[in-house]
């Protein structure tokens, strides 16, 4: 068998996985006791499962999220995190499959960004796609896709996509034109997409900060009862880790 012609085949034909598989097997002498149809499976495995990681590679490059995964979630911390319900949010991220969204509420420095970010990571190996934003980030993408014309494209671009992550939401008060443009996200992903919000602000605070009655009672439907929430407290990790820090040089 003439192998390297056969590889260079399978390359062309972006059959990495398989032909990588190949050459393996080549070098594998418990390969050669194998029935061809058994080493035929386990090349077709090989590609399927290549496949499978470059396309999470993709998403996970597409989220710009911020490096975080559910195994390193803290879980010493004394922050008030809700074990039962992250574990079972991690569980094949079934509330994505639900169009669930998911509020993570408390100070600045106690972890809503990583928990945030890493629930989407998850979400991301389970097959979803997902993007992570600031709200003012979002706000002035927003802005220069009306100025530019291209608004429509973006929203739609934005209702695609299985996880929105929001970050910082509601920090300050929303002008006529982001409650607009947040009212027909929360429209467009209405039971059809998961959003994850987080912010210092409980939500109680929300309708406030988005100003006009009416709209905020629109977004608010569209949310809030259909949402899971984490609610954070206590001191910021960040100022706990100076402090320990510090103490260690003393």
């Amino acid at each position: 068998m003439l192998l390297q012609p056969t590889i260079e085949k399978l390359l062309a034909m972006r059959l990495v996985g398989m032909a990588e598989a190949l050459a393996t097997q080549e070098q594998d002498p418990g390969a050669q006791e194998l029935r061809f149809q058994e080493r035929f499976a386990l090349l077709v495995d090989q590609q399927f499962h290549w496949r499978q990681n470059q396309a999470l590679v993709r998403r996970l490059q597409r989220a710009k999220l911020r490096g975080a995964c559910v195994e390193d979630i803290d879980w010493r911390a004394a922050r008030g995190l809700d074990k039962n319900l992250v574990r079972s949010l991690i569980q094949e991220s079934a509330w994505v499959a639900k169009h669930e969204h998911l509020f993570v509420l408390g100070p600045t420095g106690v972890g809503k960004s990583f928990i945030a970010s890493a629930l989407a990571q998850k979400a991301c190996r389970d097959g979803y796609s997902a993007y992570y934003t600031r709200a003012a980030a979002l706000f002035r993408d927003l802005a220069l896709a009306r100025a530019d014309g291209s608004l429509r494209n973006l929203l739609v671009r934005l209702s695609r996509i299985d996880v929105l992550v929001v970050d910082d939401w509601a920090m300050a008060p929303l002008s006529e034109t982001e409650r607009r443009d947040f009212w027909e996200i929360c429209e467009d992903r209405y039971q059809t997409r998961s959003l994850i919000l987080t912010s210092q602000l409980p939500v109680a605070k929300w309708h406030e900060q988005i100003g006009d009655p009416t709209v905020a009672d629109g977004i608010l439907d569209r949310l809030v009862h259909n949402a899971h929430r984490l609610e954070l407290r206590g001191e910021s990790m960040r100022k706990a880790r100076a402090k320990t820090e510090t103490k260690a040089e003393g």
